[in-house]
């Protein structure tokens, strides 16, 4: 599909869309009603519709969704769940809020239709507690679908009934950790759980649970609407669908932008970003979060926005927020506010991570002040070894990722950081 005549489908340009009387008038809920109304519509075509679709998850893994979803084991008569969620929080990421605030209705129906599918008795929406003008917004257009009768026992006159809550988190990143928001809304302290058994398995309160993100969600009444076979023409064959572009850092227009998948980087920067702000060069390019590997300027040619092509990039799609990096910018200060980010973040459950994004920080201060060695940059690499992959949840890889890559990919730039010098350094690091 050309970009150019792309019309958004996630956030399409209706005033007034969070209103349920709107959103019913332009086709709302009837993806619902036809799913529950329609004896051919069983759970498990559901899923096989969500699997033939192609759908991948949003919040980062990019995890086939109707394969999750078939992890499920059969019904026992007793609760399994649906989390939603909504605790984006990594930096340069900031898409899921726009879902919220401007087409909530759409994530409410995605996530009645993944109930149906999975068999959730209940469905918990996690939503990270700054975001309280969002929150506000969603539980308002809550409470219109369950005086629609969308949510609660017999929707549209049926058998099928869920309950459904909305659970607001404290500000913690390691709560987007699919295992430690299960332990945020049980009421614990968020440490990530070992796996497995997976949330599948056992997941909030030992029952059968399936996590997905607000957007991933937000695209289900899509399928449904259209069909599959519609769907998975959008966009990049292996990645198909609408994404929402987070775009910041040095452009002329940051914003999010819904395009379809695989659209090629530099036309995201250059044509809907603007291009970099001040007509100045491009430095580097962090694709999909703080969390993915940058690419360099040069790197960036004909790469497209979806796993795939990222994939052999040496990057990550991640949440698709992508942050752009002009040519000033000092790549020794952005990795090391990145890794203070991570180090204030980790939960501390595990030694790797705990001590590792402590001394990632401490020596990336020490060379940013002007004092680091030569050696300190294998050193980085070192410490990156002993992190990745090494503790129960990911918060250690998205520490390391960027490290390494960034050391790798810019090291001229770290190596005269290090070598001894008798200019001043420019402006003092806060320690």
């Amino acid at each position: 599909m050309e970009w150019k005549r792309y019309r958004a489908l996630l956030l399409p340009p209706i005033p007034n869309l969070r209103d349920i009387s709107v959103y019913e008038a332009h086709g709302g809920y009837e993806a619902l009603r036809r799913v529950l109304t329609d004896p051919a519509w069983s759970p498990e075509r559901l899923i096989e519709e969500v699997k033939a679709s192609g759908l991948r998850g949003r919040g980062g893994a990019g995890f086939a969704t109707g394969l999750k979803w078939s992890f499920m084991p059969p019904p026992d008569g007793r609760p399994r769940y649906l989390c939603v969620n909504g605790d984006e929080s990594e930096p340069g990421t900031f898409k899921d809020r726009q879902i919220l605030e401007y087409n909530p209705h759409l994530l409410i129906e995605g996530a009645l239709l993944a109930a149906y599918a999975i068999r959730a008795s209940a469905i918990y929406v996690y939503i990270r507690g700054e975001y309280a003008d969002w929150i506000d917004r969603f539980e308002e257009a809550l409470e219109q679908a369950r005086a629609r009768g969308y949510v609660g026992a017999r929707i549209c006159d049926t058998d099928f009934g869920v309950a459904f809550y909305v659970h607001k988190g404290a500000g913690a990143y390691i709560c987007g950790e699919e295992s430690a928001l299960m332990e945020s809304i049980e009421g614990k302290r968020a440490y990530p759980r070992q796996k497995p058994p997976f949330p599948a398995q056992r997941g909030l309160w030992g029952r059968p649970t399936t996590i997905n993100n607000v957007e991933t969600l937000a695209n289900v009444p899509l399928i449904v609407r259209h069909g599959a076979q519609w769907y998975s023409r959008i966009g990049a064959p292996k990645h198909p669908g609408p994404i929402l572009y987070g775009i910041s850092g040095h452009v002329n227009r940051p914003g999010v932008y819904e395009l379809p998948s695989g659209m090629p980087i530099e036309t995201l920067i250059y044509e809907i970003a603007g291009g970099v702000r001040g007509g100045k060069r491009l430095k580097a390019v962090i694709p999909g979060g703080s969390s993915t590997p940058p690419l360099r300027a040069d790197q960036i040619a004909g790469i497209t926005m979806d796993a795939e092509s990222l994939r052999a990039a040496g990057s990550m799609m991640g949440t698709a927020g992508m942050v752009v990096l002009d040519e000033d910018t000092d790549m020794v200060r952005v990795l090391l506010r990145i890794a203070e980010f991570y180090h204030h973040e980790s939960c501390g459950q595990c030694t790797p991570c705990r001590e590792g994004t402590g001394w990632l920080v401490k020596i990336l201060r020490r060379i940013a002040q002007g004092e680091g060695k030569p050696s300190d940059l294998d050193l980085l690499l070192q410490i990156c070894d002993q992190m990745e992959g090494r503790t129960i949840c990911a918060l250690a890889d998205a520490a390391a990722w960027p490290v390494r890559h960034t050391v790798q990919r810019f090291r001229e730039e770290f190596e005269a950081r290090c070598r001894p010098s008798l200019v001043a350094v420019p402006e003092t690091i806060p320690s």
